[in-house]
């Protein structure tokens, strides 16, 4: 009789390892919330505080909607963009920045900003790509 319980522990046992093991979710199915409604569009780095008139070029804007970025990003993958990294606090930026919820001023378009001078090429995933741009 033990032998004959030996047999049946090492097929289940068996049938066990042969399950596929459940996959990982991880960070993928996360809820990030609803991107910050900025009104020149966020930063691409958290706390993604709203960026001032003239850090984003026309490119980030499509249909005067701005294209998002970081977790909220959603432009082409191959995608790269001007920005002028002056209008970012890491760069020394202390001017008046936008609040959350604030409504563009309908005299600063979003499809040409005037007079941008952009000095760095991002990928809208927080990534630096210059590559000679």
């Amino acid at each position: 009789m033990n032998g004959f319980k030996f047999v049946v522990m090492s097929a289940v046992a068996g049938c066990l390892m042969l399950a596929p093991a459940p996959k990982a979710v991880a960070q993928v199915g996360i809820e990030i919330g609803v991107a910050p409604e900025c009104p020149y569009g966020y930063y691409d780095a958290a706390p993604y505080g709203c960026a001032p008139y003239g850090y984003y070029g026309s490119e980030w804007f499509r249909g005067g909607v701005f294209i998002g970025a970081g977790p909220w990003f959603h432009g082409d993958d191959n995608f790269h963009g001007r920005v002028n990294n002056r209008y970012h606090p890491e760069h020394g930026y202390h001017g008046a920045m936008p609040a959350r919820g604030e409504k563009a001023e309908p005299s600063r378009r979003l499809d040409k900003v005037s007079h941008f001078k952009g000095n760095e090429s991002r990928d809208g995933r927080g990534h630096i790509n210059n590559h000679g741009r």
